[in-house]
């Protein structure tokens, strides 16, 4: 690694953050500039890791998503124009059952491809820090599935939305930043029930969504063959991925989520490498349905999973419906350090009936942190920094809302802040209760960055030559022109 890079790319974030706070200095948008959790620099340890992958600070990002494994993986464009796999983050909390979100309330994770706008980006969120993932988009709005405000936060509490903890969401926020920072309108987020593999599409061979998640592997393999980013439409209700014009056609095709799909075809390099994986991959599936794979459970009343990681570090802790690698075991995962703040109570998955939250076992010489409130009353408030930048840039962010009101003390805590995932089906016996008042504006003190037990396994981007169409990396030169590089 070069020393002077990447005491460049150390300067560089700094003088950004600072950028940020002298721009809102005449405007509402100081509050948010100066919000030290929004613009915490990237850890040196993630700079040096992007000089030796050859990528730049400001380079795109992509972000997968895997519920089975309770993985979350950030990519990274480098210099060739490919994205590199740069962290995998174990996810502290998901709920729901494998499959795509359809009702408002169902306590449903959402899966699919989603598009993070600047203003999705919550730098004000109950739980530290958050964004939005989008849903539901025109695929889900076509089918009629309904909810709203589904976020990535921190606080390892999830009705319905993907949680990390404080310091995960911290410098996931911070790449994501710096990535809009570097000229790129929107990353995209890609959430799936489990890696797209033989092994796992045998196991699930005869559950009921299969049809979708089959869908949504074509997404997943155009990835896997090029390493950019597919381009999504939707039509006929269903995803198309890498659709161009036909050679014939004067103009790009129209795709409308609910109406007959245009003339299209995929690149023939794309499409012949997606054909050659498929083909592969069907027939090792085969082979193992043959020899006798056994179908995955069915979900037994276990809401959602949480990441072995976690889970060891609980008493009792259940990883749910997650399953951890090969050779991982709670008694060993137990010795190794947790990534981030686990909250002192926490609501793990756990078996039908057993209702009352795990408390973890407090780490030495720390204290809890203070109980966070919120007015129950709605209250005018500004969209922040990202979300004002974003329109005046012309660019589309999902509209924020009031919360409903949370549940009682013995769960989760509610979100609070720009209206975070209403989205959950209180309990019961909640009815009769009033809603208890919480505080989001009160936090602990800032938290150092994550020190990973392991590194992340990586996956080699292929050395073939580039697809036609891709992204180029844009470089900024300053704060007003960070925008306009991309059309």
């Amino acid at each position: 690694m070069n020393y002077r890079t990447l005491v460049r790319a150390l300067i560089a974030s700094a003088a950004l953050a600072a950028g940020v706070v002298l721009a809102g200095c005449d405007s509402e948008e100081i509050s948010l500039a100066a919000n030290a959790k929004a613009n915490q620099p990237v850890p040196p340890k993630l700079i040096a890791a992007m000089v030796e992958k050859d990528m730049d600070l400001q380079s795109p990002i992509l972000v997968r998503l895997f519920k089975q494994e309770a993985e979350l993986e950030v990519w990274k464009q480098d210099r060739s124009g490919r994205f590199a796999l740069l962290k995998t983050y174990p996810i502290c909390r998901w709920s729901g059952d494998l499959g795509p979100k359809v009702r408002e309330g169902d306590r449903q994770a959402p899966e699919g491809f989603y598009s993070i706008s600047p203003g999705q980006m919550n730098p004000q969120s109950a739980y530290y820090l958050s964004f939005n993932t989008g849903y539901p988009n025109a695929y889900d709005q076509a089918l009629g599935h309904t909810g709203s405000q589904l976020m990535v936060h921190g606080d390892c509490s999830s009705r319905g939305c993907y949680a990390m903890t404080d310091e995960q969401i911290m410098e996931i926020y911070a790449l994501g930043r710096e990535s809009f920072f570097g000229g790129q309108k929107a990353f995209q987020f890609q959430a799936y029930p489990f890696r797209m593999t033989p092994l796992n599409m045998a196991k699930h061979r005869n559950n009921p969504n299969m049809a979708f998640w089959k869908m949504i592997k074509e997404g997943y393999d155009h990835f896997e063959v090029t390493r950019r980013e597919p381009r999504v439409n939707f039509c006929e209700k269903k995803y198309v991925f890498d659709a161009i014009k036909p050679p014939d056609a004067k103009q790009d095709p129209v795709f409308q989520a609910s109406a007959k799909c245009p003339a299209y075809v995929i690149p023939d390099e794309v499409a012949d490498a997606v054909r050659e994986k498929q083909q592969e991959e069907q027939a090792e599936t085969a082979k193992l349905i043959a020899r006798g794979t056994p179908v995955a459970k069915l979900n037994t009343g276990i809401d959602g999973g949480m990441n072995q990681v976690f889970a060891a570090r609980l008493p009792g802790g259940n990883t749910g419906l997650s399953e951890g690698g090969e050779g991982q075991s709670l008694s060993l995962l137990a010795l190794s350090r947790a990534p981030g703040t686990i909250p002192s109570t926490v609501n793990p998955p756990h078996a039908p009936g057993a209702d009352e939250p795990v408390v973890a076992a407090p780490a030495p010489a720390s204290a809890p942190p203070p109980t966070r409130v919120a007015s129950a009353a709605p209250t005018a408030q500004s969209d922040g920094f990202f979300s004002n930048l974003a329109r005046k840039i012309g660019l589309g962010g999902t509209a924020d809302t009031t919360a409903t009101a949370p549940p009682p003390p013995a769960k989760p805590k509610a979100e609070a802040k720009r209206g975070e995932h209403p989205d959950a089906t209180a309990p019961k016996a909640a009815a009769s209760k009033p809603a208890e008042i919480k505080q989001a504006t009160t936090r602990p003190p800032l938290k150092p960055s994550i020190t990973d037990s392991a590194p992340a396994a990586e996956t080699p981007a292929p050395k073939d030559t580039l697809v036609a169409g891709s992204r180029p990396i844009m470089q900024s030169n300053s704060f007003d022109s960070r925008f306009g590089a991309v059309k």
